[in-house]
């Protein structure tokens, strides 16, 4: 039996206060997950010996990886529970690593990440008929409440479209901005939500959506371009993010073992059950019983492989890290028109003014992951195929306060100015 799965059976027995966060738990109980105790961990290995320290440190307790290391000096993010901390201590002192604690208590930063989710949200409904801001996180009525507000209220340029349900029969649903309603003028994807727990990513994608219709010094970005979002890819996952386990990863499908869900970035159809990837139902890399086995994978692939000539970019985004990253992911290999992307994605980098970014190949900066859905939409013919991974750095990681918001989202805006002038100049 291993130490995780040991701490967590002594934790639903005898009441423990500290609450494991692994997917066993999910099946035995559905009661709110308290990660107290739990503290996040950024060790720094210097050489090859000490990541392959650090790498059976992560085997030996089964830790949560939350950023990796792929060369020396580069710094490895742990989510360590309280049952192991003075042990890992011992051995990183032992090992000479070192380490800092980012997070001193998990459940306390997980608290204060959203203070002013009620004050805010009752104000722009009394003004607006919506609740959206950006000045706190929203549950996922509130981000539908908004798209739905859109499309009554600019019917010239927003139309809504549900693209199918999800697992637990949620609306998946896609903008589709244009100045247009008749023609077809090349598109931008843009994504957010695959993975649960990366609250800002939806964030940011209903700002650009709010930037684009509600503002007019924005109007040039539409003259050209046809932009298609879709705020929140895993409905499901998020709301339960906000319900009962913050740091939530996948969907919440049922896989027929006592663990659920599987990772949607792993699930779609090119290079499927590759590298970085798992056949375990409890890993949070599960990669699914099939490609497209999960409703949200393949309502987007549908969506997508039926507008694949009109879409020119396909930007997803994801947290933390602040890269943008290039495919391949499935492995450290390079599209034949690697340096082509490269460059467009340098000069939207360059764009960023409060956050440096990093601008790389996916599995050559961070690790393989196969199935990835920037990979599957360069696979079909998107040439312009990108994974976004925003703020920060690893302060706060997935947990990255409201105060925040604001300022990632109008640091990235002035990006997509970059890729209308690439899109504009391309055919359908």
């Amino acid at each position: 039996m291993s130490p995780l799965l040991a701490a967590i059976i002594f934790s639903c027995v005898f009441g423990a206060s500290h609450t494991a966060p692994q997917e066993p738990l999910q099946a035995w109980t559905e009661d709110v997950v308290s990660y107290s105790g739990f503290q996040l961990w950024s060790a720094t290995p210097r050489n090859q010996e000490e990541r392959e320290f650090l790498l059976k440190i992560r085997q030996d307790y089964e830790l949560e990886v939350w950023k990796e290391a792929r060369s020396d000096n580069s710094p490895v993010d742990l989510l360590v529970s309280p049952d192991f901390q003075t042990e890992l201590k011992l051995r990183l002192a032992d090992a000479e690593i070192p380490y800092e604690v980012t997070i001193s208590d998990m459940q306390t930063a997980i608290n204060n990440e959203n203070p002013n989710v009620t004050d805010s949200g009752d104000e722009f409904e009394n003004r607006f008929s919506h609740k959206m801001d950006w000045n706190s996180y929203h549950r996922i009525d509130d981000i539908y409440g908004y798209l739905n507000y859109l499309a009554d209220t600019y019917p010239r340029l927003v139309q809504l479209v549900s693209i199918g349900s999800s697992f637990e029969g949620r609306p998946l649903y896609v903008v589709r901005i244009s100045s247009s309603s008749s023609g077809t003028k090349p598109a931008i994807w843009i994504d957010g939500g695959i993975h649960a727990r990366e609250w800002i990513s939806p964030a940011v994608a209903t700002y650009i959506i709010q930037q684009l219709v509600e503002e007019p010094s924005n109007e040039r970005l539409l003259q050209n371009v046809d932009w298609y979002i879709m705020p929140v890819m895993n409905p499901d996952g998020y709301e339960y993010t906000h319900t009962s386990n913050r740091l939530w990863r996948k969907t919440r499908s049922s896989t027929g073992a006592r663990c659920r869900g599987a990772d949607p970035n792993r699930n779609f159809g090119y290079q499927w059950g590759g590298k970085g990837t798992s056949r375990d139902k409890c890993s949070e890399i599960y990669h699914g019983a099939n490609a497209f086995s999960e409703p949200e994978t393949r309502a987007v692939s549908n969506f997508i492989s039926g507008k694949a000539n009109q879409i020119k970019v396909y930007l997803t985004l994801h947290s933390y890290g602040q890269y943008v990253l290039i495919p391949w992911g499935y492995d450290v290999q390079y599209p034949i028109d690697y340096n082509d992307m490269k460059d467009l994605a340098n000069k939207a980098a360059s764009k960023f003014r409060l956050y440096k970014y990093t601008v790389g190949n996916s599995a050559d900066l961070l690790y393989p992951a196969a199935g990835g859905s920037d990979d599957w939409a360069k696979s079909i013919g998107i040439k312009y195929s990108y994974t976004v991974e925003l703020a920060d750095t690893g302060n706060h990681g997935f947990v990255l306060p409201a105060s925040f918001i604001r300022p990632v989202c109008e640091d990235f805006f002035p990006a997509l100015e970059v890729f209308v002038d690439k899109v504009a100049t391309l055919k359908v």
